[in-house]
């Protein structure tokens, strides 16, 4: 393979983006038409919300791959980690011989540059924890740049271009492209660090635990000697991979050793008051409306992050007060007839277990009813089939959809959607089985009563059940 126009000119006009509507592409198509650029861009499903949002920037869109997408002899084409090798515009680009990149490379190349970065990585709570880092940043009168993975609502969008010197990315550890199989966050050289927790995650790219760990190695191995890593104590696949790197590292949790560490709970909806001890010594007391400890978690890093950069305290503790979290992260979407409908991401077992554990306290009139579709490469998969059973033990009623689109997944690696419901009825939970979403919402709008939640959780659209529960309430 010809990599020899991987390489980005400074003498730039027109950039095109294949795969251009996944979240992270959408917003670096924004970002780049915010700097001035023309940008294109080209996907096989052009669908609202992203294709009305990339309309709204003045972008182009052209449905499928086809090679006549790069008729217009774009100067630069940035290539999606989900595009393949014989894509007819990846095709055309080699053919045409016109200079390509891939996300992480032209973040680099057109953001980074000559600011100071901020990198939040880890299996869980990348989204809330970056974009809690912005707007700890935005109210201290800094005017950061970011790229996050989803909305922000105190913003209203997933990117912004500041005039600061931070920029703030979630570092992925997915793919970077067809032509780079190495994690995304390793294009990344950060001056801080927060790392959440490191777990199996994305079968569909790595083999096991310890590949995941490798590539998580590799990113602490490239950090500079003066940059810090802020990393949640506890988890000893986190000591593994910090174990003998030469990087400054700074612990939180709830370990008695943590150096930053939360402790004195009080739950008061719908805030959380939490104080935060350093080092041994009483910090200062915080509140926040991110419901859960493993929000608190995610706070925490925050805060550690916060003081290296020697940002006033005050300021930040308003911030995480005023903080509305991220769009399907523990999103209310409504209520009707006293039934509250909450839409979240949760997928990987720690997270359902987590999201179901953190809500339910706010709740305390009603049932918790857990509505889960698996969807994501990993979920659809057998490889968590005997984790989430424990996953669901804080719910009081628990229906389960038959995974969609099982049938890209080998026969023999499937997850069963069934045998969870029977590992669940085992545990004593009430439980139920589902072929089709329109059977769940028959069931929530016939079995609910006011005082009761709806969790929803799936990384998709689930075939828009938030909405129809809502209007058939």
């Amino acid at each position: 393979m010809d990599l020899s126009n991987n390489i980005i000119s400074e003498d730039i006009r027109t950039i095109h983006l294949t795969a251009v509507c996944g979240t992270a592409m959408g917003a670096v198509a924004s970002m780049l038409k915010e700097k001035g650029y023309t940008v294109t861009g080209s996907d096989q499903k052009v669908y609202p919300p992203m294709s009305d949002f990339l309309r709204a920037q003045g972008i182009a869109i052209m449905e499928g791959f086809k090679a006549e997408n790069l008729d217009h002899a774009p100067d630069l084409v940035v290539v999606g980690n989900a595009v393949s090798r014989d894509n007819p515009e990846v095709v055309a680009m080699f053919e045409k011989k016109i200079p390509f990149c891939s996300m992480p490379q032209a973040v680099n190349h057109f953001f980074a540059r000559g600011k100071k970065t901020l990198v939040v990585s880890g299996t869980h709570g990348k989204t809330t924890t970056s974009s809690l880092l912005a707007y700890v940043l935005y109210e201290a009168g800094l005017d950061p740049s970011f790229l996050i993975g989803g909305i922000v609502r105190n913003f209203n969008s997933n990117f912004r271009i500041g005039k600061g010197n931070y920029l703030v990315l979630e570092g992925d550890e997915y793919d970077t492209a067809f032509f780079d199989k190495g994690s995304k966050f390793l294009h990344y050289s950060p001056d801080i660090t927060i790392l959440t927790s490191v777990e199996f995650d994305h079968a569909d790219i790595f083999r096991d635990l310890d590949h995941v760990k490798s590539a998580f190695e590799s990113f602490m191995v490239k950090h500079a000697a003066e940059s810090l890593v802020v990393a949640a104590d506890g988890y000893a696949n986190i000591d593994d991979i910090l174990q003998g790197k030469a990087v400054a590292v700074e612990r939180y949790g709830r370990q008695d050793s943590s150096f930053w560490r939360f402790d004195n709970i009080r739950i008061e909806p719908p805030f959380t008051t939490f104080d935060v001890l350093r080092d041994g010594e009483f910090f200062a007391s915080f509140k926040t409306r991110l419901p859960g400890e493993h929000n608190l978690y995610n706070a925490l890093s925050v805060i550690a992050a916060a003081y290296r950069l020697g940002l006033p305290m005050d300021a930040v503790g308003s911030a995480l007060a005023r903080f509305e979290s991220v769009k399907r992260r523990q999103e209310i979407r409504g209520e009707k007839r006293g039934v509250t409908v909450m839409d979240d991401f949760a997928h990987h077992p720690t997270a359902v277990k987590e999201t179901i554990k953190a809500v339910k306290p706010f709740y305390p009139d009603g049932r918790l009813i857990a509505v889960f579709e698996p969807r994501t490469n990993s979920s659809m998969r057998d490889v968590f089939q005997n984790a989430y059973p424990e996953s669901f033990d804080d719910a009081d009623i628990v229906l389960i959809r038959k995974p969609p689109h099982l049938e890209k997944i080998p026969a023999d690696q499937r997850f069963s959607s069934e045998r969870l419901v029977d590992d669940l009825v085992k545990r004593g939970l009430d439980a139920y089985f589902f072929e089709s979403t329109e059977e769940i919402i028959d069931y929530v709008v016939r079995e609910t009563k006011p005082g009761d939640l709806v969790l929803i959780m799936s990384n998709g659209g689930f075939d828009q059940i938030h909405q129809r529960i809502l209007d058939q309430l």
